[in-house]
């Protein structure tokens, strides 16, 4: 599932891509996919990537392969799964309500299983890929665990990766009930002091997976 790095090392050559109006209501021009896989990570299906789901701003591919390179060091053994992010051209990708203008990746939780071995989430056809995968209260699915500390990591290397690429993380949604847990990690200071978490819950829980809205300029929807 998970390619060596050499699958990372030279991405495509685009142009920069341009984004219009809000995440809720916008378009994208010149949209770019994530890479299918790298070194640590994969797309949350294949079927997805062909379908043309995983498409972003081009800034914003730039942050998160970035961001992936530097947890390969800061988190050596642990694998991310990414989910779907959006149309090359924007628009409504149902059933999301945003992922329109090319700034918004949902990102799997990464887990650990029994032994404490991290694995990736499974995404599947028999769990709407993932989507409708349930943990309960103590962050548990089967025989699996959310690594909130790698969540944390993965949030900050994206800050970080964001800044260098002038740009910024807009809004964090993951579920209201799991932040106690996820602010008590090593980089729980750094998350209150410079994420901005959604208030409240959105329309459906997120705790298979975190959605991120990155700041980007764009023109206005015409």
């Amino acid at each position: 599932m998970l390619a060596g790095c050499a699958a990372t090392a030279a991405l495509p050559s685009w142009g920069a891509s341009r984004c219009f109006g809000t995440v809720a209501q916008g378009r994208l021009e010149e949209g770019v996919a994530l890479p299918a896989d790298g070194a640590n990570f994969a797309a949350y299906s294949r079927l997805g990537v062909t379908a043309g789901r995983t498409h972003v701003h081009s800034t914003v591919r730039d942050i998160v392969v970035d961001a992936y390179a530097q947890l390969a060091t800061a988190l050596p053994g642990t694998v991310f799964v990414y989910g779907e992010t959006g149309w090359a051209s924007g628009g409504r990708i149902r059933p999301h309500r945003s992922h329109q203008n090319g700034l918004s990746v949902d990102f799997f939780v990464p887990v650990r299983n029994a032994a404490g071995v991290s694995v990736p989430l499974p995404t599947g056809l028999t769990n709407k890929l993932g989507y409708s995968i349930e943990f309960d209260a103590a962050a548990r699915f089967d025989d699996l665990r959310i690594d909130f500390a790698a969540i944390a990591e993965h949030l900050f290397q994206l800050a970080e990766s964001a800044r260098r690429h002038g740009s910024g993380l807009a809004m964090v949604i993951f579920d209201p009930p799991y932040l106690p847990m996820l602010l008590a990690t090593p980089r729980g200071d750094w998350l209150r002091e410079h994420v901005n978490f959604m208030k409240g819950r959105a329309w459906v829980r997120h705790d298979e997976h975190y959605h991120v809205d990155f700041r980007v300029a764009c023109a206005p929807l015409a």
